[in-house]
């Protein structure tokens, strides 16, 4: 999975995979994963050979030592076009039998009868993991759970004080709500007379949820956010717009454009990491003397949280191998000693108790640390598993549309939902 500037986000599948021809092994209709442990497995990662090679050669000769007769070959993807590649691999039945995956990448392949259900392969595993970090990975209308949760993010919103100081805002009171943060937000772009926007991206899915806004039905057979209070969201978005309170680029915006943004003192505030503190040390200097940390805003009570998991191919010719594996890079073990190394957390059971997320040294890095840790024990990931990336440029297209004034907000919310609906019926 790409470590990027903002976070672990995660990408999707974005094309409906076959039913037949897929695979590399010949038994997928059996989740038996009994037997002997040994053979050669195949083990695709997401963009991480680049930072962490030592690490995942270490894991692997970990693993092979441990179950002598195994032999496990690593393969690293680019972080570009990883969707694309996951899905070829799926039609061409050239599939890895272990799979770095995000829970959107997992729906059209556990659909295509591809990911391994886990509940029945290895359900003895179950209560190693959080409980919200082992559901992360089901499918609304299928049974099951279709992939090992691995490392899980979150991260507070970062902001500059020196601009809430110069609009005459206390930089001791950052705001806490939606009310407060568009307040603020209107606030600043008119001190500044429109040079200083405080946010730099479009709302996302995640953004209606955290607001409060119902996202698919109860089923999961239709999306749900086009109701009043998605409504109220975007017409408090367009506010902004229309004030320059939300930056006249946003609706290009990337999570990297916006981050060069808050770090030259365009946008007041960004989401972020604890990754985030070590680069504005060394990149803006000024900033980082002037950085406010608080809390995501929620209307919920829950963050947002982005989950990694590790899927095992259902057509393996290796089950029972390709599941000690995958438990392997996902044990409590394994992931402390991965998190020790990149600001990410842990999904497994009592990990987030350790000193290490609990412990204050007194450097804001590990004050990030702790925050999210603390969150991350009740955050929810927002993102619909069945939210495809068609689906979420067909929101920012209908969002940029109702910013523009083209649409009103309930007409671009209206397009939008009947678009994923539309999609959602073609993935079947």
């Amino acid at each position: 999975m790409p470590i990027s500037r903002r976070t672990l986000a995660a990408a999707a599948v974005c094309v409906v995979l076959p039913l037949s021809g897929c695979g590399s092994g010949d038994d997928s209709g059996s989740s038996d994963a009994s037997g002997k442990i040994e053979g050669g497995i195949t083990f695709q990662t997401w963009n991480l050979r680049a930072n962490f090679k030592d690490y995942f050669e270490g894991l692997i000769a970990g693993f092979e030592k441990k179950y002598p007769g195994t032999d496990v070959k690593w393969i690293d993807q680019p972080a570009e076009g990883y969707a694309d590649k996951i899905s070829a691999d799926a039609a061409g039945g050239t599939l890895p039998d272990v799979v770095n995956v995000s829970p959107d990448l997992v729906a059209p392949l556990a659909k295509a009868g591809l990911a391994l259900d886990l509940d029945k392969a290895a359900g003895q595993y179950r209560k190693e993991y959080l409980d919200g970090a082992w559901a992360s990975h089901r499918i609304p209308g299928m049974s099951g759970t279709y992939a090992f949760p691995w490392y899980l993010n979150t991260g507070p919103l970062f902001y500059n004080k020196s601009l809430f100081e110069e609009a005459g805002l206390d930089p001791a009171q950052p705001p806490k709500t939606y009310d407060e943060l568009f307040t603020d937000a209107l606030e600043l772009a008119k001190k500044s007379d429109g040079k200083v926007a405080t946010l730099a991206n479009v709302p996302t899915v995640e953004d209606f949820g955290r607001y409060g806004v119902p996202l698919m039905n109860s089923e999961g057979t239709a999306f749900a956010f086009n109701d009043a209070k998605g409504v109220e969201l975007l017409t408090k978005y367009k506010e902004l717009y229309d004030a320059k309170a939300l930056d006249p680029q946003a609706l290009t915006a990337t999570p990297e454009s916006s981050g060069k943004k808050f770090l030259t003192g365009a946008v007041a505030m960004n989401p972020g990491s604890a990754l985030d503190l070590g680069n504005f040390k060394k990149q803006a200097p000024n900033l980082y003397r002037n950085i406010g940390i608080t809390d995501q805003i929620t209307s919920t009570g829950h963050v947002n949280m982005y989950v990694m998991g590790v899927m095992v191919n259902a057509q393996t010719k290796k089950k029972a191998a390709s599941v000690a594996f995958a438990h392997y890079v996902t044990d409590a073990e394994h992931q402390m000693s991965f998190a020790k190394k990149v600001a990410i957390f842990p999904s497994t059971a009592g990990s987030l108790d350790d000193p290490y997320f609990t412990k204050e040294d007194g450097t804001d890095e590990t004050r990030v640390r702790i925050a999210a840790a603390k969150s991350l024990k009740s955050a929810v990931n927002y993102t619909p598993v069945l939210f495809s990336e068609q689906m979420k440029t067909a929101l920012r297209n209908e969002v940029a549309k109702a910013l523009q004034g083209k649409e009103s907000p309930k007409e671009a919310l209206d397009n939008a939902v009947k678009a994923c609906d539309t999609l959602l019926q073609q993935q079947g």
